[in-house]
């Protein structure tokens, strides 16, 4: 699936990964409605991993965003 295709999943509260990772990644996921001392916060990406801690921001770069090898994950 191109990045294009899963973007839409991502925002509608959905898991996913790349198939060409295979590492410490577990999936990444967008977070809405998030707010910081009172004042909303923009939706951003999160990626999930085996490592402490596991949860870091995910800005995905060129390799990402033009990749075919994302599937959704539960």
């Amino acid at each position: 699936m191109t990045f294009e295709k899963v973007l839409p999943e991502l925002k509608a509260g959905k898991k996913a990964i790349r198939q060409e990772w295979g590492g410490s990644e577990e999936y990444i996921f967008v977070v809405n409605g998030d707010s910081f001392h009172g004042e909303e916060v923009n939706p951003y990406f999160l990626i999930r991993t085996k490592e402490t801690p596991a949860l870091s921001q995910f800005m995905p770069n060129s390799c990402d965003i033009l990749a075919d090898d994302w599937v959704l994950v539960d």
